[in-house]
C-alpha cells in the first residue's frame, strides 16, 4: 500500500462555487454553507482518495485559491508546483467560462510548461433555468485544453465528488506510469 500526496489547484473566477465544492468534498456532502465570506487567500483542505484497485491512497492537498483578479497575483506565490488542476466556473455565467482560457494561460506560465492533469467543472447545474453555457460547448473546450469535462452541484451534492476523485485517480495513474518506467530501468 502506497500513500502519496498530491497539491490540488482549485481557481477559476469569483463567486463560482470553488469553496463550497471543495468543502462539499471534504465533508463528504456534510457541510454546505449558505452563508460565508469570498476567499481572499488560499484555503487548505486535506482529504485522503483510497484508489480501490490498488489499495493506494492519494491525500489531495486543495488549494483553494481566490478568484479575484486583485488577489490572485499574490495568492500565486501560494499555490507552490500544483500536482492537479480543478478550473471552475459558473454554469450561469458566460463571462465566467470565458475568463478560463485566461486561468489556462497564468497557469501554464506559473507551471513552466510542466504537464499538470486538470478538471473543467461547470458548477451549479442546479440552475438550470439560468444556464448560459451549453454542455458541448464547454466539453469541447475542455478536451481542446487537455481536461476532462464535469458538472456539478454544490449546493445539490450533485456530483461533486466526481472531478475530485478522477483527479486522484490520474495522479495515481501517473505515479504507476513513472514507478514501471524506473523498474524498465533497472538491469534485470
Amino acid at each position: 500500500m502506497v500513500r502519496l500526496r498530491a497539491r490540488c489547484l482549485m481557481v477559476g473566477d469569483p463567486a463560482v462555487g470553488k469553496s463550497a465544492l471543495s468543502q462539499m468534498f471534504h465533508s463528504d456532502g456534510t457541510l454546505f454553507q449558505k452563508n460565508y465570506s469570498m476567499t481572499t487567500g488560499v484555503e487548505l483542505l486535506i482529504k485522503s482518495v483510497n484508489i480501490p484497485e490498488s489499495g493506494d491512497s492519494v491525500e489531495l492537498y486543495i488549494i483553494d485559491s481566490a478568484g479575484k483578479e486583485s488577489l490572485v497575483e499574490a495568492n500565486e506565490k501560494m499555490w507552490g508546483e500544483p500536482s492537479l488542476l480543478c478550473l471552475v466556473f459558473d454554469l450561469t455565467s458566460e463571462l465566467s467560462f470565458s475568463n478560463c482560457a485566461r486561468w489556462m494561460e497564468r497557469l501554464r506560465a506559473h507551471c513552466r510548461g510542466r504537464h499538470v492533469p486538470g478538471v473543467l467543472v461547470g458548477n451549479k447545474s442546479d440552475l438550470s433555468a439560468r444556464r448560459e453555457v451549453q454542455a458541448a460547448v464547454a466539453q469541447e473546450w475542455a478536451e481542446n485544453q487537455g481536461l476532462e469535462y464535469y458538472e456539478t452541484s454544490a449546493k445539490e451534492m450533485e456530483k461533486c465528488d466526481a472531478p475530485l476523485l478522477s483527479l486522484a485517480r490520474a495522479f495515481h495513474s501517473l505515479y504507476q506510469d513513472r514507478r514501471e518506467a524506473i523498474q524498465n530501468l533497472s538491469p534485470g
